[in-house]
């Protein structure tokens, strides 16, 4: 199990370009529908958590999907997986690019990675929409944080809490527990 994840992590983490979201659609395929380790529902779950949390996106993902596979050990040989790729590529990519950064066919390179990882954004969007509750409370605090994001520019630690407070008075006015 280790190396499974070890290995599935390193995938993950060295044929991804973009960051944490853009891995989002990998992380689901292999962790819910290639290796079984984890639900459809357990993805958001812990993808919710991986953004509310500290640190990069990917890396606390592999490390809570580590962390129920096998413990302790678990999260560290997924967290080292999905963390290695890139510390290696940086760390070449850095001594060589300084060299080749004003050739045309680099900077067209990198705006075609960009148009990619774009996309990849955009079908982690879709499929955690395709996945969400459908409801006029969940679509309104999906506006509040996209407009407070990204017109109002306010923290998105701020944002990510009053969502959570919103949805758990919400919940819990549904449910009519409010009330006892």
């Amino acid at each position: 199990m280790l190396l499974q994840l070890f290995s599935s992590f390193v995938k993950i983490g060295a044929f991804t370009f973009g960051g944490g979201y853009a891995m989002i659609p990998l992380i689901q395929k292999e962790a819910v529908e290639k290796r079984n380790w984890i639900s459809d529902e357990e993805i958001l779950e812990i993808i919710a958590i991986a953004e509310s949390t500290p640190g990069p996106i990917a890396v606390n993902a592999a490390t809570f999907i580590g962390y129920k596979m096998a413990g302790f050990l678990g999260a560290f040989m997924a967290t080292l997986g999905v963390i290695l790729p890139s510390f290696l590529i940086i760390a070449v990519l850095s001594l060589v690019l300084a060299q080749f950064e004003d050739l045309k066919v680099v900077q067209y390179a990198f705006w075609g990675i960009r148009a990619g990882v774009l996309a990849l954004i955009v079908k982690a969007l879709v499929s955690m929409y395709r996945q969400c509750p459908k409801s006029g409370i969940s679509y309104a605090i999906a506006g509040f944080a996209f407009f407070a994001v990204a017109l109002f520019r306010i923290n998105v630690l701020v944002v990510i809490l009053i969502c959570a407070a919103i949805g758990l008075v919400s919940s819990i006015w549904a449910e009519g527990r409010w009330k006892r």
